[in-house]
């Protein structure tokens, strides 16, 4: 389980493990005003948090090949999580992309670098085609990840995923395999990623 494992300078990603819970929950505990706007949520009502059993769930989607659980590390210490959900195979062969950081290690590149290195390890290792990320309009750090990339504007979604409390909208981000033949991060280290890749067209901010 632990061979889906990939690093780039300080920054690595690795599979999540049991004993990763305890950290997982203090940091997310810990970050609460800074993760809670961007925070997906049960729209049938709150649930405590209760990282233990999320482990073990996101464990058990991984073996049954229904996602793909990391966490995030700088210089080895847990800096967040990535979660790479709802893979489909077959003629669709595409997942999505969904992360979060804890406030201390925010502008350190850690995000980009973990959804590079998750993208490729996706392209790569689990035969993907399709990445997607969504993204609320609002969350300007997460369209500074997108930019980064070179992830293409895909569309807007309107009303798409219950965070903080309501329903909100979000714009639809992705790369396919042929995109980046070379990988996610080779193209964005090397300085190949398009200019505007990421643009949100005036259309869309407006909707």
């Amino acid at each position: 389980m632990d061979t889906l494992e990939s690093s780039y300078g300080a920054v690595s990603i690795r599979l999540i493990r049991s004993r990763d819970a305890r950290i997982l929950q203090h940091e997310l505990l810990t970050n609460r005003s800074w993760l809670v706007p961007w925070e997906a949520t049960n729209p049938d009502g709150a649930v405590s948090l209760d990282m233990r059993g999320a482990v073990r769930r996101l464990l058990q989607q991984y073996r049954d090949g229904a996602g793909v659980p990391f966490v995030m590390e700088h210089d080895g210490e847990i800096a967040g999580q990535l979660n790479v959900w709802g893979i489909a195979r077959g003629s669709l062969s595409s997942a999505t992309i969904g992360y979060w950081v804890s406030e201390r290690f925010a502008g350190l590149g850690i995000t980009p670098t973990s959804v590079a290195l998750a993208t490729d390890i996706c392209f790569t290792k689990l035969g993907l085609h399709r990445m997607e990320i969504c993204i609320r309009p609002e969350n300007t750090p997460s369209l500074r990840v997108v930019e980064k990339l070179g992830f293409r504007y895909e569309g807007y979604r309107p009303r798409y995923i219950h965070i903080n409390g309501a329903w909100r909208d979000h714009y639809a981000f992705a790369l396919t395999r042929e995109d980046v033949p070379r990988g996610v991060l080779h193209r964005w280290t090397t300085g190949g990623v398009p200019s505007d890749a990421a643009r949100v067209p005036d259309s869309a901010e407006s909707a």
